[in-house]
C-alpha cells in the first residue's frame, strides 16, 4: 500500500513497459518530446476528454474521471467509463494507432480497472480498447495474469523513480517510433559506437525517407 504523497502517474506504467529509459526521461528528468504520432494522439484524446457524461439505452458513460489506487500507488484519469444497470462497469481507453504486439495498452487499461475497483468497491472483469486508426473496439479481459503484470510494473515504476537514475540507452527496433529518439540517442549507445556514426546513419535515413 502506498501513501498519497508517493502516488505516480498512471501513464508511467505504459511508459515503463515500452521502455524504462523513456519512462525515466519523462518521470524522473521531467522531459517530454512530441512527434506526429503523439501529437495526433493528444488531439484525439482532447476530443474524448472534452465530452460530457451521456446515457444511451440505460448505459451511462462518464468521461475524464479522476482515479487512484493505493495498491498500485498511481493516480490518473479515464477516457471513458460505462456504467450498466446491472452494476457492470467497463473502462474504455482510446488509442491513436492500432493494436500493439505487446501488452502496453492492456496494462494501462487494467490499472484503470484496479483503480475503479478500489474506489467503487466493485469487481471489474473486462474493459475495452478503442483504436482510432482501425475504428475498432476490442474487449479486454482483466485476467489474473494481466493484474499480476500490472502490479509488477507498478512496483518496477516506483523503484525506478525512487532510485532516480535514468537507465542507459539501448537501441531496439521500437526506438524508431519513439518520440524521444532525438533526445535519447539510442543509436549511439554501446561499445564501439560514436556520435559521428550515429549522425551519418540518421542523415542517410532522412535522405532515404525523403
Amino acid at each position: 500500500m502506498y501513501q498519497e504523497n508517493d502516488y505516480l502517474l498512471l501513464s508511467g506504467l505504459q511508459h515503463i513497459k515500452f521502455c524504462p529509459r523513456q519512462c525515466a526521461l519523462i518521470h524522473i528528468e521531467q522531459l517530454w518530446s512530441e512527434n506526429f504520432f503523439t501529437a495526433s494522439g493528444r488531439v484525439q484524446h482532447e476530443k474524448v476528454h472534452s465530452g460530457f457524461a451521456e446515457s444511451r439505452r440505460a448505459v451511462r458513460t462518464e468521461r475524464d474521471l479522476k482515479i487512484a489506487s493505493s495498491v498500485l500507488g498511481i493516480i490518473g484519469q479515464t477516457d471513458a467509463v460505462e456504467f450498466y444497470p446491472d452494476g457492470k462497469i467497463i473502462p474504455i481507453e482510446y488509442k491513436h494507432g492500432e493494436p500493439k504486439e505487446d501488452t502496453c495498452d492492456e496494462v494501462q487499461l487494467c490499472a484503470q480497472a484496479i483503480c475503479l475497483e478500489e474506489m467503487l468497491n466493485r469487481k471489474i472483469d473486462k474493459g475495452a480498447l478503442f483504436y482510432f486508426k482501425t475504428k475498432k473496439r476490442i474487449s479486454v479481459a482483466i485476467t489474473d495474469e494481466l493484474r499480476a503484470e500490472t502490479i509488477a510494473l507498478a512496483k518496477e515504476f516506483h523503484t525506478l523513480v525512487e532510485i532516480g537514475t535514468t537507465p542507459k540507452a539501448a537501441y531496439t527496433k521500437q526506438c524508431e517510433s519513439c518520440s524521444f529518439i532525438d533526445v535519447c540517442f539510442p543509436d549511439s549507445a554501446g561499445r564501439n559506437k560514436s556520435v559521428a556514426n550515429y549522425i551519418k546513419r540518421r542523415l542517410s535515413q532522412d535522405l532515404i525517407s525523403d
